[in-house]
């Protein structure tokens, strides 16, 4: 089991630690639905050094890239991000990434901690074209800074003008006292902030100061369990649950990352499926009995038929109701249909809605 550079901070702050990933992760402090309102409503901290940092350079950096991501990357600026995703050849997910666009020649690239080595082995295994390229996974903590009092919180901390940051940007900058930081206007929570790349020697003096800054703002260290809950209110697909290898980028609903405009991995595949439609969607439901969805539960039709399967599930600690996502046949997809959760060998009524479910 691998420990982040902050591991020993946890701890020290009563944090419950749990494996994830292969890293010994914090899941909560004081409590999910607290950590979670904390971020709704204020500011939180999340140490999420488990994610894998790529870097690729050189002139057809890219060309790679634009073999093996579904979106086109070639419409972005320096100092712009995009969200993607990696078909596997066979009409599946490798992974969800985001892509840093630092100049012509060099992307940083920001892909899940579990997939790390598959997805270093698959961008490998398309590089004909001599790019360059770094796994600096080991050598980065990041730590993400989400909430709408973020950028207030966090101004003081470094030149970069943090309120006027457009969502998925990112700049270099000094950040807590340390040079050449990078900050990026991106996050898995739907309350806006930031997330900040800063390397693991020099971690542990961002996140002292980070929470010194932000103490008078009610800054709070939050755990994986809150950013499950806040990301799953935003409709935010979790890989390995709601996307994997066997899941096609347009029956999870990620056509807007899946442009063929260029050729990728796949794209004559995803060009045909999206002509000829799919036979199962990804779909947002709420509770309308009461009742709590989990992964894996079996989603049934008015007649006890089994129509699909649960893929992430919880309590909204904001709207107080059971929500979920999960791949239905597409006659039970349509906004409104109703669906019946199987709990307990029961057929619990829930609904087909449309996402995100958290409305600001």
């Amino acid at each position: 089991m691998k420990n982040t550079a902050l591991s020993d901070k946890h701890i020290a702050l009563g944090a419950k630690m749990v494996p994830f990933a292969g890293y010994n992760m914090p899941v909560q402090y004081e409590g999910v639905n607290i950590e979670h309102e904390t971020v709704r409503n204020a500011v939180g901290v999340f140490d999420v050094s488990h994610m894998g940092e790529f870097v690729l350079r050189g002139p057809k950096a890219l060309d790679l890239i634009q073999k093996f991501a579904s979106n086109d990357v070639s419409v972005i600026a320096d100092g712009k991000a995009q969200y993607s995703c990696m078909p596997n050849g066979k009409g599946g997910i490798v992974d969800d990434l985001i892509i840093y666009r630092v100049n012509a020649e060099e992307f940083f690239i920001v892909v899940n901690a579990s997939n790390i080595e598959k997805d270093w082995n698959w961008i490998s295994s398309l590089n004909d074209l001599g790019v360059e390229m770094e796994n600096l996974s080991d050598e980065y903590s990041l730590l993400a800074i989400q909430g709408p009092k973020a950028a207030e919180a966090m101004q003081s901390l470094t030149n970069v003008n943090l309120k006027d940051m457009v969502y998925y940007t990112f700049q270099y900058g000094t950040f807590a006292g340390i040079e050449n930081v990078m900050i990026s206007s991106t996050g898995y929570t739907g309350s806006g902030g930031f997330e900040i790349y800063v390397k693991n020697k020099d971690v542990n003096q961002v996140w002292d100061k980070v929470f010194e800054a932000g103490a008078s703002f009610g800054i709070k260290p939050i755990g994986l369990a809150a950013r499950d809950t806040l990301r799953l209110e935003m409709g935010f697909c979790l890989y390995g649950n709601d996307i994997d290898d066997t899941t096609s980028p347009l029956e999870a609903g990620l056509g807007w990352i899946t442009k063929f405009t260029k050729d990728f991995t796949d794209a004559d595949f995803l060009k045909k499926q999206k002509e000829e439609g799919v036979s199962r969607k990804l779909v947002a439901f709420e509770m309308i009995d009461r009742g709590i969805p989990r992964h894996d539960y079996l989603i049934k039709n008015a007649g006890g038929e089994t129509i699909g399967k649960v893929t992430s599930g919880t309590m909204s600690p904001s709207m107080k109701i059971g929500i979920g996502l999960g791949y239905v046949t597409v006659d039970n997809s349509a906004l409104d249909s109703e669906i019946f959760i199987d709990i307990r060998d029961k057929g619990i009524k829930a609904k087909v809605v449309k996402l995100p479910f958290y409305k600001k």
